[in-house]
């Protein structure tokens, strides 16, 4: 009876791991998207436990094989995503961050997605004291967020953008470095705000920074990814039109390996921190079995990285990421981006004329 289990779910696991492959955007496929992990875990203790049932039958055989080809398959997505493999974005050189001019090109960075109804505040200020950023972006921040944040660090980070909505798609960006030219933006739909600004280094030196947080393909949201997705790829698309040098960040509903993600990033050009150095798993901060990287900094050739970790946590079902980045455009071909072909940006030209011959158009 337990070998006939095992034998039905390795099976069902590799129907799981081939289904995201398909082009559909459909919530209950593009879910799959993000467990990797616990589905390569769980593949390879079927395997396991196949074997060990001594299988016989043709029928017994093939439960394995499927178990060991979702195993194989979905460990193979996470490789790059692991200290295995070769980082994306070189660290800073060690003769590097000693001169005075070195440390003008530095800065810090802490991503948080504060949960609207979350009122631990104190928190996440403690974090902010701590580590003393030169930028912090929330997400899901409301106008009581708002407040307990200017009233803490708005003498420190007297630069600010505030769209405090009671959405969950609220967003606040401080500042101790001058912002220039900034711009709020409602780039697919009326109710998801973005900021798009240029920060002016110590160094006089400016960058391009993007903030995101599109709506997930979620029961409660979106019945599809195609509004997360367009997002992604016109802001993508905005990008590969410029060589400036250029930062995204935010909660992006997404994993750093699904093929929205991916495609991002070849169009665009931009750089994944997490490959090669491990997942930096930040939701969901309450249930450690269930965790995957939803919140994420991509950054053009011209950085290269400091430091990079995830904090503790904060009342949110997110934790805080905080990232140290170098502006080092003499080291950029020492990065490795990766380049769209012609079908992949025929893909997302067609992705983002779906959602703006549907703007209007509600999400579920």
């Amino acid at each position: 009876m337990l070998q006939t289990l095992s034998t039905l779910l390795g099976c069902l696991v590799l129907l799981i791991t081939l289904l995201p492959y398909l082009k559909l955007r459909h919530y209950l496929i593009r879910s799959l998207d993000f467990p990797l992990l616990q589905i390569a875990t769980i593949a390879t203790l079927l395997a396991v436990l196949q074997l060990a049932f001594s299988p016989e039958t043709w029928w017994q055989w093939c439960g394995v094989g499927a178990s060991l080809t979702a195993a194989l398959i979905q460990w193979a997505r996470i490789y790059p995503w692991t200290p295995l493999a070769r980082a994306q974005v070189i660290r800073t050189h060690h003769h590097e961050g000693s001169g005075e001019q070195d440390k003008e090109q530095q800065f810090t960075l802490l991503v948080s997605n504060v949960l609207t109804p979350n009122r631990e505040a104190d928190k996440l200020i403690a974090h902010v004291k701590q580590h003393q950023p030169d930028m912090l972006l929330t997400l899901e921040s409301d106008e009581w967020w708002g407040d307990q944040l200017d009233a803490a660090i708005s003498e420190a980070m007297p630069e600010a953008v505030r769209i405090p909505l009671d959405n969950l798609y609220g967003m606040h960006l401080y500042s101790r470095l001058p912002l220039e030219e900034t711009e709020v933006k409602w780039l697919i739909q009326d109710d998801i705000p973005s900021i798009h600004t240029w920060v002016k280094l110590d160094s006089g030196d400016r960058i391009r920074f993007h903030a995101l947080h599109p709506r997930p393909p979620a029961p409660s949201e979106s019945e599809e990814s195609l509004w997360r997705d367009a997002e992604l790829l016109l802001v993508g698309k905005e990008i590969a039109d410029t060589s400036y040098p250029t930062m995204v960040a935010g909660d992006l509903n997404d994993v750093a390996w699904s093929r929205t993600t991916k495609l991002f990033c070849r169009i665009s050009g931009m750089l994944d921190l997490r490959r090669g150095r491990g997942m930096y798993s930040t939701f969901h901060a309450k249930y450690p079995p269930l965790r995957w990287p939803l919140d994420h900094v991509f950054v053009s050739t011209h950085f290269s990285l400091v430091s990079m970790g995830r904090l503790g946590e904060i009342g949110s079902d997110h934790f805080p990421m905080l990232v140290t980045l170098s502006y080092t455009p003499s080291h950029a071909d020492e990065n490795e981006p990766e380049s769209a072909d012609a079908e992949e940006k025929e893909d997302a030209r067609e992705t983002i004329q779906e959602a703006e011959d549907r703007h209007g158009e509600a999400p579920v």
